[in-house]
């Protein structure tokens, strides 16, 4: 009973739905906002903006919701949050002015910021420690199906129907995960949140210094991945691809499907660096086709690749950030982690639409590659030095009032 603790519990599963429905509903606009902004003004950077500040909107809101989510009603929390982003999203609806879009964006941000790791957090609470990897893999498998088909479904609606077709699902998604946030159960488990109060100042309760490096190597990723959705559709029209686009996105999502639930039993099993490396490599191989892809095999091919990097890199990294902290932290290391994840995303978009402006779109995948190198020596250097890297996980049961 011990050896083989229960991980597919009907909470678990509501939590990996809500997280599917809930990026699926917000990463349409990521991709759509900046190809809709692109072909409006013709201004690639733009388009990455309105990514920019939706993720920096969610970096800045995260600290304190670290700190708020001992404090307060996790259910009520997600209950209105969900409902504010729904009347936000509808607010964009026919609207062409960048200053007011951005404004909203900023709405956008917030309350992803709020929703990511609020389910993050409840989703490790509840994962048994011996199955923390696989657990993580699933809810990450989730989270990851729903960013990676987003710019798939975004772009092919876009290329038949108006952007504001796009808004109209994100809000029906929207509604959709706000009913279902009535599932979740206010607490987790049976612990004293009053333990947890005395222990956590607000400073401990926004930062962790042992989960900084592994939120410190997902921003290298995250670069790479705020590249492909915000600018794939500008490369395939560079390149003359036409609708194959989409498609690309497709492979990843199918690739992440098979490759999250191995790499999580792996990690449980041996570890994360016998993830991390082959993982690496194939993301190089696959930005390094994009850069000179001129057909669609081969970036169809570089969906593969790129599918398993992005299928278990993030999962794995995240599993090591939540598996170096104490029980109490796991809601800061979650709101880390997510942070990074979004400024990442934040600086590709911004920075390699600058880039992309200069350069063409072909230039900044290969440019892209420069990160993925910056991620593996980090990595080497820091998780090689010592023979016993690999942290202890620490119990992941505690309460949220």
């Amino acid at each position: 009973m011990n050896e083989s603790p229960k991980l597919w519990t009907p909470q678990f599963m509501a939590i990996v739905l809500m997280a599917f429905l809930f990026f699926l509903c917000l990463q349409l606009l990521t991709a759509g906002f900046p190809a809709f902004i692109t072909d409006v003004k013709n201004n690639p950077t733009q388009g990455g903006l309105m990514t920019t500040i939706f993720m920096l909107a969610a970096i800045v809101t995260r600290p304190f919701v670290g700190y708020l989510i001992h404090r307060v009603n996790v259910k009520k929390m997600s209950v209105f949050t969900l409902l504010f982003v729904a009347v936000t999203l509808s607010f964009s609806y026919g609207q062409e002015s960048v200053p007011y879009l951005l404004i909203l964006r900023i709405f956008h941000g917030i309350g992803f910021g709020i929703m990511t790791t609020i389910l993050a957090t409840l989703a490790t609470n509840i994962i048994p420690k011996k199955r923390l990897g696989e657990g993580i893999g699933y809810y990450g498998l989730a989270t990851s199906i729903g960013t990676s088909m987003a710019p798939m479904i975004a772009l092919a609606l876009l290329a038949y129907m108006p952007f504001n077709t796009l808004l109209i699902i994100a809000v029906v998604l929207a509604v959709i995960t706000f009913l279902c946030s009535f599932m979740i159960k206010t607490q987790v488990a049976p612990v004293s949140s009053k333990t947890i109060e005395k222990k956590l100042s607000f400073k401990e309760s926004i930062f962790d210094k042992k989960a900084f490096i592994p939120s410190l190597l997902c921003v290298f990723f995250s670069i790479t991945l705020g590249g492909v959705v915000s600018f794939l559709r500008e490369l395939g029209k560079e390149a003359h691809l036409g609708g194959t686009v989409s498609l690309f996105f497709l492979i990843v999502a199918i690739i992440m499907l098979v490759a999250r639930p191995i790499s999580g039993k792996l990690y449980d099993t041996y570890g994360h660096k016998v993830i991390i490396y082959p993982a690496i490599i194939c993301g190089v191989i696959g930005l390094f086709l994009l850069s000179i892809t001129n057909g669609s095999v081969t970036l169809l091919t570089a969906g593969f690749f790129y599918g398993i990097a992005y299928g278990t890199v993030t999962p794995t990294l995240q599993a090591i950030a939540v598996s170096l902290v104490t029980k109490e932290k796991q809601g800061t290391a979650n709101a880390m982690y997510f942070s990074a994840m979004d400024l990442g995303m934040a600086i590709g978009s911004t920075g390699l639409g600058i880039l992309a402006t200069n350069k063409g779109f072909h230039f900044i995948y290969g440019f892209s590659i420069i990160c993925l190198v910056l991620l593996i020596l980090i990595y080497a250097l820091l998780f090689t030095k010592k023979k016993e890297t690999e942290a202890p996980v620490s119990d992941t049961y505690y309460s949220l009032k």
